[in-house]
């Protein structure tokens, strides 16, 4: 039996673009959003504009000051901290599920992105590198086959990308990003959910690390 065409609201597709714009640093943390332009930018009204914006401010992405405006959310390291704790623990069930369910054949499409990283790395090209990386984790998720678990991350890994490109000059090598990835990808083509767990948790330790060195440094 046909099914229904669900179609995106129109509120919904504005919230789409800003968690992009936000994601992509193309609106900046402590930046205030202003109605009339993003209005005539995005060829759309006020009313379903605002609705747009309070489901991010709902989300924690914006934050709205009375009689100032609403401005896009700044990451603290508590924040960061509290940004990785939780996606760890989404992560670690993904992964617990997907080796549960066909690790044998999950592992093929993350190891193709990994891929995509190492090619990355090989042309030097940061910005892709990031973009596979990111592609990769949401994978990792979207293959536990668990809709709650991919909505948890999506809105995660919007806020990690408000800091994740701190990460882009932290490593001494863009190899040693790929590796980790590829690491994870084959534990769990192996089914060895200890060594997954094991090495999911130190990536994301490891990139905390990083993040809160680069913190300390600015």
């Amino acid at each position: 039996m046909l099914e229904p065409v669900v179609q995106e609201t129109t509120p919904a597709l504005i919230a789409r673009q800003l968690r992009r714009a936000i994601g992509r640093g193309e609106l900046a943390p402590g930046q205030q959003l202003n109605e009339t332009e993003l209005s005539r930018s995005l060829g759309v009204s006020r009313g379903p504009l605002r609705e747009a914006m309070q489901r991010l401010t709902q989300e924690a992405l914006l934050v709205s000051i009375r009689n100032r405006g609403v401005f896009v959310a700044e990451v603290t390291d508590d924040d960061m901290r509290d940004m990785y704790l939780a996606r760890t623990a989404v992560e670690r069930a993904a992964a617990t599920r997907l080796v549960q369910l066909d690790p044998a054949a999950a592992a093929p499409q993350l190891l193709a992105v990994v891929q995509r990283m190492a090619a990355a790395a090989d042309r030097d090209d940061a910005n892709a590198l990031t973009e596979a990386d990111i592609d990769f984790h949401a994978l990792l998720v979207s293959l536990a086959g668990s809709p709650r678990l991919v909505r948890m991350h999506a809105t995660l890994m919007v806020e990690t990308r408000m800091c994740i490109t701190a990460l882009e000059d932290r490593y001494s090598s863009h190899s040693v990003r790929t590796e980790e990835h590829r690491a994870i990808a084959e534990a769990i083509s192996d089914a060895d959910l200890e060594r997954a767990d094991r090495l999911l948790k130190a990536h994301m330790e490891d990139a905390l690390d990083r993040l809160a060195g680069s913190a300390a440094q600015a």
